[in-house]
């Protein structure tokens, strides 16, 4: 289960910096259901229209970022997709 440190305090279960980090899998999940982050082709996008809990990481899902996503065990590995 995600750790808070409180009310309005960040998630604590992300490991890893801005551009690849596992986040558990039962996060990731909640944050599709809720509709933060979207498929678009075989990635992920933020929809700037969807609330997005607070991460210990500032700026972890930017809305101009693109992410791939591999699943591994209770974790999801997200990576962030640089542009060309």
């Amino acid at each position: 289960m995600a750790r808070r440190t409180g009310p309005d305090k960040p998630f604590l279960d992300i490991e890893g910096g801005t551009d690849s980090f596992t986040i558990p899998r039962r996060k990731w999940r909640e944050l599709l259901f809720v509709g933060a982050l979207i498929p678009d082709g075989e990635e992920y996008v933020r929809d700037p229209s969807r609330p997005l809990p607070v991460f210990r990481i500032p700026n972890l899902f930017p809305i101009s970022a693109r992410f791939r996503v591999t699943e591994e065990g209770e974790h999801v590995q997200v990576e962030r997709v640089r542009l060309r």
